[in-house]
């Protein structure tokens, strides 16, 4: 399981700047540069709860190592398809199906005990398991 500090200095690797400033509304934002390279946005880290911090710069770490990005003023299914490649990449660093695997082998079986395990929200765990299970982020058709 990737920890908050693992990801902070992934992000330090790939020359990632994170920015700590008030997100209230979003709590986290990335941003493509004109000059190809990267920046991420992260709330406070005193507004947001350590797992919270950890499920979102995954995710927009996700943006910067896939490329996702979009304009706003695009059609919704193009922006989703950038947030589903960042909510992947996010679950392959948090919850790799290996260690998915292991915990459900050593007894953790129920949603709420996997989620607890791995210390992200339910929500991001259901995303998991679909991703894993039925190769999609369609959570709404499974659960």
């Amino acid at each position: 399981m990737t920890q908050l500090t693992e990801l902070y200095d992934r992000a330090e690797q790939l020359n990632i700047p994170v920015y700590h400033l008030p997100l209230p509304e979003t709590g986290s934002m990335s941003l493509l540069n004109p000059d190809g390279s990267c920046a991420i946005g992260m709330d406070l880290p005193h507004r947001r709860p350590h797992n919270e911090q950890r499920v979102r710069l995954a995710h927009e770490l996700g943006h910067c190592v896939t490329g996702s990005f979009y304009n706003r003023y695009s059609p919704w299914d193009l922006r989703r398809a950038h947030e589903n490649r960042a909510d992947k990449y996010a679950i392959e660093s948090l919850i790799p199906v290996e260690a998915l695997d292991a915990a459900i082998a050593a007894g953790y079986t129920e949603q709420w005990e996997l989620a607890d395990y791995f210390g992200v929200d339910p929500d991001f765990l259901r995303k998991a398991l679909c991703w894993y299970v039925h190769g999609n982020l369609a959570t709404e058709l499974y659960f």
